[in-house]
């Protein structure tokens, strides 16, 4: 990313223009996998065309989120197999409340995150195969999803190094729990 915003490929998601660095935004902790803390100082930049500034996340993190992208991702596999926000959340180690928030804003933006991914899908792969239909909004959204992921990995290997809630993340641009005003 670093290197992208220096060399001016990476443009503003208002205006188009080209982005430049711009410092950093507030040192942060976030909660990753197995409890693990991690500390993170997001790079900022700012448009050259409209002047606004932005946080770029690195994408194993999604915007307004405490916890890497992995442990949310988990939480909603899990929870896409019917286990519910507390056992969930005691699964993870992590607070009911929270597990609970991203439950909810996942399941609102479900229908839009599954067709959005279905649309990447069908672009990733020379064949797609469609994931069947739940009777789960959010069950539905993280099959496609990882469909998506896969056809991505088929289509160029060195995906397989990104995990699917990374992906995801870049492929919406963090948008998986926020909506699109909420994203920069």
């Amino acid at each position: 990313m670093e290197r992208q915003l220096r060399a001016g490929e990476l443009t503003c998601p208002s205006c188009r223009a080209a982005l430049a660095p711009w410092g950093h935004g507030r040192p942060r902790e976030v909660r990753g996998d197995l409890g693990s803390r991690l500390f993170v100082r997001p790079r900022r930049s700012r448009c050259i065309g409209c002047g606004v500034t932005h946080v770029l996340l690195p994408e194993m993190l999604w915007p307004r989120r405490m916890d890497v992208a992995e442990v949310i991702g988990a939480g909603l596999e899990i929870a896409a197999l019917g286990m519910g926000h507390r056992r969930v959340a005691a699964h993870l180690g992590l607070a009911e409340d929270t597990v609970r928030g991203w439950f909810r804003r996942f399941r609102r933006r479900s229908e839009d995150v599954r067709r959005y991914f279905t649309v990447a899908l069908v672009a990733l792969a020379d064949d797609p195969v469609m994931p069947a239909p739940t009777a789960c909004p959010l069950a539905d959204a993280v099959s496609v999803i990882t469909a998506a992921h896969r056809a991505a990995v088929i289509k160029w290997p060195q995906m397989n190094t990104v995990s699917r809630w990374a992906f995801a993340g870049r492929v919406i641009d963090g948008r998986v729990l926020t909506c699109a005003s909420s994203a920069s």
